[in-house]
């Protein structure tokens, strides 16, 4: 396999993922208050990590700053868009996906496919590297998934203590 097939075969395994996801979609599941906060930092680490072996240089943080705060009011509009429920007896969070916010994610994979192909092939007469293009990408994304998560978890703050104070 050579490094050019890659996203011929991540693309349908990426389809694959969002079909079963998308099944689910009406499902709700609890929401642990308390581990909203534990994929961020996971997310944040790995990106640090993988920014640290070739640190950007620069007007490159400018560029990956505006990467992480696109990604982030991305990510708080997807927050939104997931639906949050507290059982008014027992104080129990729970949440649901919503059917816009997991055709946000097909749209935004879609649209970094396409992204990466136009960018790649103009990366020389545009004077950027293939591997920068890769860490707007991961800054985007980290910052749409933390600001997802900070948004809900906010929201659900404020619910349970209306709930509480009742």
């Amino acid at each position: 396999m050579t490094p050019q097939m890659a996203p011929y075969l991540v693309a349908p395994l990426i389809v694959l993922i969002m079909i079963f996801r998308l099944r689910r979609v009406n499902a709700t599941r609890a929401l642990r208050l308390e581990w909203l906060w534990v994929m961020p930092v996971i997310m944040i680490a790995m990106a640090g990590f993988l920014l640290a072996q070739l640190p950007p240089h620069g007007s490159e943080w400018a560029w990956l700053g505006l990467a992480a705060i696109i990604g982030g009011a991305v990510g708080w509009y997807r927050g939104k868009m997931m639906r949050i429920t507290l059982d008014p007896e027992t104080h129990a969070l729970s949440q649901q996906v919503s059917p816009a916010a997991m055709i946000f994610i097909v749209v935004l994979i879609a649209v970094r496919y396409g992204a990466r192909a136009l960018m790649n092939e103009q990366a020389d007469a545009w004077h950027i590297s293939p591997l920068f293009i890769t860490d707007i990408f991961l800054v985007f994304v980290v910052g749409m998934l933390a600001m997802t998560r900070v948004e809900m978890a906010l929201r659900a703050r404020r619910m349970l203590a209306e709930a509480r104070a009742r």
